[in-house]
């Protein structure tokens, strides 16, 4: 099998500190590296649709929820801060890819939906996003992208 940056990382290592188990920065440093990797992939994809990656989020969000939501829904599936997400809606709306509607309970309130704009724009990102992935990970079979998945998901589980 090749070598990567982690395998030299980890030889130096071994060799000023043989009495410490590495492993783990093994499995974390390529994880690291991959997700920057990964990012710059995923973000060249947002980039040819004139989206950044939490504009795509929220529109994705939105698309996939297929119902008006308040801002206060959309900011807290995508973790982000009510200010950012408010930011973001605006500028949404001015380039026509969302619309406000007031808020049948609340006039204080209101949710947002996609435009027709908005629709067809996050369609072709989710496309073009979906096939970007598939070719991210096709250097491992579907078994292994399970294997892969059940892993991190294990992981992530035990972190939250």
């Amino acid at each position: 099998m090749s070598q990567d940056k982690v395998d030299s990382i980890l030889a130096q290592w071994q060799q000023v500190r043989p009495d410490l188990d590495c492993s783990a920065m093994g499995v974390v440093g390529r994880l690291r590296q991959t997700s920057n990797l990964w990012k710059s992939q995923l973000d060249l994809v947002f980039k040819h649709h004139e989206l950044s990656a939490v504009e795509f989020d929220i529109l994705a969000t939105m698309r996939r929820c297929d119902q008006p939501l308040t801002p206060t829904q959309l900011y807290q599936t995508l973790m982000l801060s009510s200010g950012a997400v408010s930011t973001r809606i605006e500028q949404l709306v001015q380039r026509g890819l969302v619309e406000r509607l007031a808020s049948q309970q609340d006039r204080r309130s209101c949710e947002v939906k996609l435009t027709e704009a908005g629709v067809a724009l996050v369609d072709q990102a989710v496309n073009a996003h979906v096939a970007n992935m598939d070719g991210m990970l096709q250097v491992l079979d579907a078994n292994e992208q399970q294997q892969l998945a059940a892993l991190l998901k294990k992981v992530l589980l035990a972190g939250e």
